[in-house]
Parts: C-alpha cells; structure tokens; sequence
C-alpha cells in the first residue's frame, strides 16, 4: 500500500446493550465482524478507554478498537491508542455510519471535514484530520430536526440487512487494501451497490 501501512482500525458507536443495534453504531457492527470472520474477540483495554483485540488479515498484524467513550467524545480514545502504539493518523481507519450514503452503501475516504459528525468531530480535535475513513451509508431521515432520533434508532429489517451487506463488501475490500493498495480497494468498492430501496446509490 502506497504511504504509511495501515495499522489499527477504529469503530464508532455508543456503548451498552441499548445503543448495539442503532444505526450510529455502524462502526462498531464493521470490527465486530472482523473479529468474527477472523476468530479472535475484544478485551477491555481501560488505558486506551475502550475494548482492543490483535487481528490478522491477508498476513498483516492490525489492531481492532471501540472506543467505550460516548460518540462525541470518541477522540480521547482514539488519541489514547494512538499514543500508546506510536501510530500516525494515517495508519489509523475510522469506520463510522454516514446520513450521506444510503443503506447498502459504503466508501473509503483519505482525510477530509467531519460533515458534523460528532465522532469524526471529535477525533478532528485530539488527532487531526488525517486519518483515513470507511464511510458505512445509514441513510438520511429527510429532514435536520429527526437526525438525532434517527441515528440513535433502530433500522428495520431490509435496511438493517444492507447495512450488513456493505460492512461485508467493506471488509472485503479491507483486504485489497492490504494487499492490492488502497485505489485498487476504492475501485472495487466504489461501484453501484443496491440500497435499502433497490434502487442503488452512486458516490
């Protein structure tokens, strides 16, 4: 992979059994499957004031991380990681739920503004901009005053499978990052992908 090798993958969510099926928990639902799929689980790390768990895939030592900070004060934890590993933001993924991307959606993105999420908000604060992003789509409520409600809620059924169905083709494309390089990973999983609705969604 061109640039720094990537070398933690951070989810966002809220913790407790309550918050584990919200949609804002997108990031959470990403490294829990990857801990699956590869056979090993989290384990609370009270230094870094989250759970972390040692992973390999496509032959590279990575970390997983969720932080047990409340989303808008994910940046402490993440700060606390990254000082403790020594890493660089840019060997740091940021798996987060985005209103911007319908459910079925997912993409990969290099640095950029927070869009006024309050985990990316607050990550900008303690690291900086320059950590790389995958973007899970959770869909929009349609209007500003019911994204907060909506975030914090539970997706139905046939939205709840899209969003599982994109943190699977993310975590696909998680390994052509690692072994292909991080365009080849963005072209794979930047291509039309079916929606909650059926009809599909562009970048």
């Amino acid at each position: 992979m061109a640039g720094e090798p990537l070398r933690a993958i951070v989810g966002l969510g809220n913790p407790g059994a309550d918050h584990r099926l919200t949609r804002h928990n997108a990031g959470f639902w990403f490294v829990d499957a990857l801990a699956r799929l590869h056979g090993t689980s989290f384990r609370r790390a009270s230094r870094l004031h989250g759970e972390s768990t040692p992973v390999k895939i496509a032959g590279h030592e990575l970390l997983l991380f969720k932080p047990d900070t409340f989303m808008n004060d994910s940046g402490r934890a993440v700060q606390a990681l990254a000082a403790f590993y020594k890493l660089s933001p840019a060997e740091i993924l940021v798996a987060h739920d985005d209103l911007d991307l319908p459910p079925g959606a997912a993409r990969l993105k290099r640095g950029g503004g927070h869009a006024g999420h309050n985990g990316l908000r607050s990550i900008h604060q303690h690291l900086g901009a320059d950590y790389l992003r995958l973007r899970i789509g959770i869909g929009h409520p349609g209007v500003r005053e019911r994204v907060l409600g909506y975030v914090l809620g539970r997706p139905g059924a046939v939205e709840q499978q899209a969003i599982i169905d994109a943190v699977g083709r993310a975590a696909a494309a998680l390994e052509i990052v690692l072994t292909q390089g991080w365009d080849k990973a963005t072209q794979r999983l930047h291509t039309e992908v079916p929606d909650a609705s059926g009809t599909g969604a562009r970048d």
